[in-house]
């Protein structure tokens, strides 16, 4: 047995593919289950149900979808050129701190336009995310430092800032005044008129649609148009397919690279700008630490293969099952089954992108021909 890459890609292993992966964790999962006294069938049907049919559900999906989409879109746009950007989860928390810091600053000096205020933490947000990007990019660039453990490394410092800001200090971002913040350490609200509007389809399901979601579909159009309509979307597939190729062609990698990355970490921001002006209102280190939404980013982006437009169903999918997955929790069913049928779905998702880009052949070796046998040799 032998694993080959494949020189062409047919079309329908994309779709094959991620489906069989997809049906065998349903198998796998159907097993473990059944071992745990679990009904396979009934907990399919609550799992459905708890992401997508029961009154409410598609509101919370599209709680824990908007986040993932925007870290999902932030990783895909590094990784189409390949910087392994790895600290979206750092550049969201970078986002999140200026994006509320903007909005309490404009609120204080009496703002109260809703669109200027979503633009403002929309600009903060951009601007966090791609400065907390800029420092793996311009090492690599320029230093060739490894761009994957110093941005995994600034998650950790930008999670330890979060953390100062709200915890261990008196900062701006502090809620120093009412009687919880002075008991706990809470973070200041932002103002009413500083929450994203949403909209309300009553005819499916009392269905709510946040701001940020639609923000990132867009995003997600405007980055397909980019990588594949324009001259720097051509210039970054040949330097993301071969970098000595792209040099010999004059291509500016340095510039790429830094762009690329600000790029990335753009996103990111305005990801964490939704996620306060969406959903949490004010900066809460522990809950926004432990979601996680950067890593999970990756794995949307990878099981996407980096297209901007298949981010947005992945992410719709995977925050179905996230929201599921605490829905399900309860005494019949613990926390740690939950993750496990959730590892299991990504882990047999992403094993399956090694059968599109590689082959496995079984069979015995070619015989190699004897000096004696040249005809057989030519």
């Amino acid at each position: 047995m032998r694993i080959e890459k494949r020189l062409t890609q047919p079309r329908w292993l994309a779709f094959a593919v991620p489906a069989l992966s997809i049906a065998l964790a349903f198998g796998i999962m159907a097993i473990v289950l059944a071992l745990t006294g679990h009904d396979p069938g009934e907990t399919y049907r609550r799992l459905f149900d708890a992401a997508f049919t029961a009154n409410g559900a598609l509101t919370s999906t599209l709680v824990y979808t908007t986040p993932i989409l925007f870290t999902g879109l932030a990783a895909a746009a590094a990784f189409k050129m390949q910087p392994f950007n790895i600290g979206g989860e750092g550049q969201f928390y970078i986002g999140a701190i200026l994006a509320v810091g903007i909005a309490l600053y404009l609120g204080d000096h009496g703002i109260t336009s809703t669109p200027l205020l979503v633009l403002a933490m929309c600009v903060a947000g951009a601007v966090g995310g791609a400065a907390w990007a800029s420092i793996p990019a311009v090492l690599r660039a320029f230093f060739r430092t490894n761009e994957i453990i110093t941005s995994l490394m600034l998650n950790y410092v930008a999670g330890l800032v979060l953390t100062y800001l709200i915890i261990d200090s008196r900062s701006y971002w502090r809620d120093l005044e009412t009687f919880e913040g002075q008991t706990f350490p809470l973070g200041k609200t932002i103002s009413d008129d500083a929450i994203w509007p949403s909209w309300t389809l009553s005819g499916l399901a009392d269905l709510v649609i946040p701001l940020g979601f639609a923000i990132g579909i867009a995003l997600a159009v405007f980055m397909w148009i980019v990588y594949q309509r324009t001259r720097f979307g051509f210039e970054l597939q040949v330097i993301g397919d071969s970098y000595p190729t792209a040099r010999y062609a004059g291509m500016r990698l340095r510039r790429k690279i830094v762009a690329v990355m600000c790029i990335s970490g753009a996103i990111a921001g305005i990801g964490g700008a939704s996620f306060e002006g969406d959903f949490a209102h004010q900066l809460e280190p522990t809950g926004l630490q432990s979601s996680f939404y950067g890593y999970t980013g990756i794995v949307v982006a990878a099981l996407a293969r980096y297209n901007p437009l298949a981010v947005v169903p992945v992410a719709f999918l995977l925050g179905g099952l996230l929201s599921a997955g605490y829905t399900l929790q309860g005494a019949d069913f613990p926390s740690g089954l939950v993750g496990v049928m959730q590892g299991i779905i990504l882990f047999c998702a992403l094993g399956g992108e090694l059968l599109i880009r590689y082959r496995v052949r079984i069979g015995r070796e070619p015989r190699a021909a004897s000096p004696a046998e040249p005809e057989a040799a030519s």
